[in-house]
């Protein structure tokens, strides 16, 4: 019976891989590019900062504007960077209860962590959508950009981590994001102590 609903799934996943492929891609896609952004970005608060300390210290008139633009950044650095770590499952994690599980325990915890981490991408997205139009009429004091913007990394951050984990149940359900290193239950042998 394992047998046949395995190779039934195997089925599944290969008739369905051509239609969801691009929509991987995608995923691969705008991952790709939100890092991208983030790195970029960490390069212009170094230099934002450096310009700082060297109109500070050196020309004596301090760009008050940078911090402004840093808690922008910082913010943009921040939430895109988590989106990410939720695609590549790269977030740091406690897999040891996941881990001594069996392995019908182990695929339930994976799915709950996908199906938790959606719900939390579309809420997050939501409401701070709703806090981005709620500020967007007020202004950021020195630089004089809507204070909406504060809120934008926090609504685009909940709707990659709503994709992402979209991606991630779509793979669970056809049976290609079964890591058999990790859900694998382990050889009886390997149990037992050699003496």
């Amino acid at each position: 019976m394992h047998t046949r609903s395995s190779t039934e799934t195997a089925g599944r996943a290969g008739r369905l891989r051509p239609i969801l492929q691009p929509f991987y891609r995608l995923l691969d896609l705008v991952c790709h590019v939100s890092l991208i952004i983030s790195g970029t970005a960490m390069v212009v608060l170094t230099v934002i900062f450096g310009w700082l300390v060297f109109g500070r210290y050196v020309l004596n008139s301090t760009p008050t504007w940078v911090e402004q633009v840093a808690l922008l950044l910082v913010a943009l650095i921040g939430f895109l960077g988590a989106s990410t770590g939720v695609h590549e499952r790269s977030h740091l994690g406690v897999s040891f209860f996941r881990d001594i599980a069996p392995r019908p325990m182990r695929l339930v915890m994976e799915l709950a962590a996908y199906v938790i981490m959606a719900v939390f991408g579309a809420v997050m997205m939501i409401h701070s959508y709703a806090l981005v139009l709620f500020k967007w009429s007020t202004e950021i004091p020195l630089i004089h950009m809507p204070e909406g913007l504060r809120a934008v990394p926090l609504t685009v951050c909940g709707a990659f981590t709503l994709a992402y984990s979209i991606g991630h149940l779509i793979r669970f359900f056809t049976g290609e994001s079964l890591d058999d290193q990790i859900l694998e239950t382990p050889p009886a042998d390997s149990l037992s102590t050699d003496r």
